[in-house]
């Protein structure tokens, strides 16, 4: 049983969703068979690119984010998918043995206009690296099911101004 509903999100609330170290193979077993660039592939190649050196793919690390989470936080919630992505942006290189965090940031959340059952919650999420910079932000609504108490209510008591 999740425990957690859209009636528990709130704007300004964050969540810290896990670590995760990134090594060398997976950047280069994530690149050979997703993204065949030089910059994710051969370190003597990725040295030639504006990196310098070996890097993560922007896909990877949108894949190791939705992983952290799926295993950090997601799993332990009433979580009902999205229907898209708003913003994702890459703002540094994940370089091999990197460690990074991942950090959800509520910005608002409404209510489903035409489900009662559901609701909209817009998260900030972050990968943030050891020197506690964000090397990647990606801005998204997903869905969350509501408590059978408070389907149907047009306001929760913790949730932003709708419109």
């Amino acid at each position: 049983m999740p425990r957690l509903h859209w009636e528990d999100f709130s704007p300004g609330q964050v969540t810290e969703c896990g670590s995760r170290l990134i090594t060398r193979a997976e950047i280069v077993a994530f690149a050979a068979e997703y993204d065949p660039q030089p910059a994710h592939l051969d370190e003597a190649a990725a040295r030639a690119t504006l990196f310098g050196g070996l890097v993560a793919s922007g896909w990877h690390t949108c894949c190791v984010l939705m992983r952290m989470l799926s295993d950090d936080f997601l799993g332990d919630a009433n979580f009902m998918g999205a229907p898209g992505v708003e913003e994702v942006k890459w703002l540094a290189p994940i370089r091999p043995g990197e460690r990074i965090n991942a950090r959800a940031t509520v910005l608002e959340t409404r209510p489903s206009r035409s489900r009662p059952d559901i609701g909209f919650v817009k998260f900030r999420f972050e990968l943030i690296n050891a020197a506690e910079e964000p090397v990647m932000t990606l801005v998204v609504s997903p869905m969350f099911g509501r408590r059978a108490a408070n389907a149907g209510r047009d306001r929760a008591p913790n949730a932003a101004s709708r419109s």
